[in-house]
């Protein structure tokens, strides 16, 4: 069964009807012990950096999540889910965020639309079970103001081009975050949720 974490904001019944149309078991749980029962898991997202935090805090699923990834069961966060995994963002520079990947997410400057919405090429920059059957340069679709700048550039699987080359997808075990919503990307996002179900 696919855990797809729920804290009170993101697209929630987008990413369940994507798994479910692949056939996959999954369900939206919001507590530790829901979470424990579950064969992998995703934390989706759109919304706040510090109240996303604040609910997951809360909710005591913060611990629950870092426990659940020491057991080596596959996560992936999706767009803000992708940041929450890292130790801060610029948008509430106060808060904590999970912790898991080191690094931060900042705010995209410069001479461009932000955010940063619609179609966009992803650059596998590394092999990776999440992407068997994803040609490089693949569109996928995007939608955010914030991008990830990881400690370790061995985290990062691929890449896009907005304003300068950003890490768009990062993986480290059996951890996984990516920036864009495969949920909205078609075909190719289809096929990386997919795969992130075999792994």
């Amino acid at each position: 069964m696919i855990g797809i974490i729920d804290y009170g904001m993101g697209n929630l019944h987008s990413v369940l009807n994507a798994f479910l149309s692949l056939g996959k078991k999954a369900k939206i749980i919001s507590s530790p012990d829901e979470l424990k029962k579950m064969a992998s898991c995703v934390l989706p997202g759109v919304g706040a950096f510090a109240d996303a935090m604040n609910i997951l805090n809360r909710s005591r699923m913060t611990k629950a999540i870092k426990e659940y990834v020491q057991i080596k069961r596959p996560f992936m966060g999706i767009c803000l889910g992708l940041q929450l995994l890292f130790e801060s963002s610029q948008e509430s520079p106060k808060i904590k965020g999970l912790g898991i990947i080191k690094g931060n997410a900042v705010r995209f400057r410069g001479n461009v639309k932000i955010p940063h919405i619609g179609w966009n090429q992803l650059k596998i920059i590394k092999k990776n079970p999440l992407f068997r059957g994803i040609n490089n340069g693949s569109f996928v679709y995007f939608c955010h103001s914030y991008y990830v700048q990881p400690r370790k550039k061995s985290v990062v699987i691929g890449e896009t081009n907005y304003i300068k080359n950003y890490a768009s997808v990062v993986a480290r075990d059996n951890v996984f975050g990516i920036q864009f919503h495969p949920e909205k990307s078609q075909a190719i996002g289809l096929k990386i949720l997919e795969n992130f179900t075999k792994l």
